[in-house]
């Protein structure tokens, strides 16, 4: 618990290292060991899972899914449970990973939150061939997902620098302009520098109309209704209404639930996980809550611009600053409406619109494909596992 927690705060290298599910990354089956919780080796009344065990999460969302070889003795919580062997334990760890066990355990989850119980996963029956042969599988498993592992590493670093060009991109563009010849004059603001002497430096409000949802809860109905979204409901710069829960049309219809949110609008989490600016694309009547919304309030003006510009730097800079809140953070509807809004001429807005389309585009198509690619790759590295572990593929004369 928390108090123990507490107590038990230590980078003490004598202690044990206290790990959690949290501590363990998903997919390169490692654990931070030093999180600073560690338990004390005299009078220690935890469980410890020793060097050349492994842990697999049999409980939570992560079950089946999150499993690390220890390289060092750890204490544990007890979502994880611990493998120890007079077999060769590593070989057990690759079989765990394989499609054979995962799918046996996956038929075996029970509970709301999902998990598998000790005395059930005690009876799952695995291969046991010589030792020779399990050293060997070992030894070519730890090669080739050795290899597999740094590929699907190298593929999100691509992916991050990717992601980093988008956004520097973007926010040049709303910044700068297109034009590398203009003449500039100083924006005022230290950290954006010089904006195009034709631009204004305004506040979003005055060209967009900024709202939030509401502040109400309002009775949910299990058919029919309006949807209810919230920040849940945003992903990826889409709306998705798959898990919204609805609210009944008599509620909708009060005028501090409604929203009038409408096809064109932006609307943006303003709670939680702050920004992810999404443009409503369909007819579907909805309101929101948790969610701010930005209409255009002059026809002149170009949402897709304020789209772009909600996606840049001055977003994260403005709302870095300004946002309020513990553990939830949130921003307040008066830090939106005073957001800093470089305002360019329509017909050059249009512009920068168009090309950011297209360069996103571009951008947005490349991570795809990696994504992809890293998703294969894991595929592929379950399968060779699943295959060598069940002798599907021999590799008895295998050498590096």
């Amino acid at each position: 618990n928390d108090e123990q927690k507490r107590m038990y705060e230590s980078n003490n290298p004598d202690d044990i290292p206290y790990v959690s599910s949290k501590d363990i990354d998903v997919n390169y089956r490692t654990v931070v060991y030093d999180n600073g919780l560690r338990i004390p080796s005299e009078n220690n009344t935890l469980k410890i899972g020793r060097k050349g065990s492994f842990l697999l999460c049999v409980e939570g969302g992560s079950s089946g899914r999150k499993i690390v070889f220890l390289e060092q003795d750890v204490c544990f919580v007890n979502k994880l449970c611990c493998f120890e062997s007079d077999q060769i334990t590593k070989f057990q760890f690759y079989f765990v990973q394989s499609s054979n066990f995962q799918f046996k355990f996956k038929l075996s989850l029970t509970g709301l939150i999902g998990g598998v119980s000790i005395s059930t996963l005690k009876n799952f029956e695995l291969p046991f061939p010589p030792k020779e042969t399990q050293n060997q599988i070992v030894s070519f498993l730890d090669n080739k997902t050795l290899k597999i592992d740094e590929l699907i590493e190298k593929t999100e670093k691509k992916i991050e620098l990717l992601k980093e060009k988008r956004t520097f991109l973007i926010n040049h563009c709303v910044t700068k302009g297109l034009n590398p010849n203009v003449e500039m004059k100083d924006s005022g603001v230290e950290w954006i520098g010089e904006i195009p002497i034709h631009w204004d430096k305004t506040k979003l409000s005055y060209y967009c109309e900024v709202k939030d949802g509401t502040h109400d809860t309002p009775s949910y109905v299990d058919n029919g209704g309006i949807p209810l979204v919230t920040q849940k409901d945003i992903t990826k710069g889409k709306l998705d209404f798959s898990k919204t829960k609805n609210i009944s049309y008599e509620d909708y219809e009060q005028i501090n639930i409604r929203s009038n949110v409408m096809k064109g609008d932006i609307i943006m989490s303003m709670i939680g996980s702050i920004g992810n600016p999404t443009i409503v694309e369909v007819d579907t009547p909805f309101s929101i809550k948790n969610v701010c919304l930005f209409k255009s309030s002059e026809s002149q003006e170009n949402i897709k611009f304020i789209h772009y510009l909600l996606s840049s730097n001055i977003l994260d800079v403005e709302l870095n600053y300004n946002s309020r809140g513990g553990v939830q953070g949130f921003v307040p509807l008066d830090v939106l409406r005073n957001l800093l809004y470089l305002k360019p001429p329509i017909d050059e807005q249009t512009q920068i619109v168009e090309y950011l389309d297209e360069q996103t585009q571009k951008i947005d198509s490349t991570i795809e494909k990696e994504t992809q690619r890293i998703e294969l790759l894991k595929e592929y590295r379950q399968s060779l596992i699943s295959e060598v572990v069940t002798g599907k593929i021999d590799v008895r004369d295998w050498k590096v």
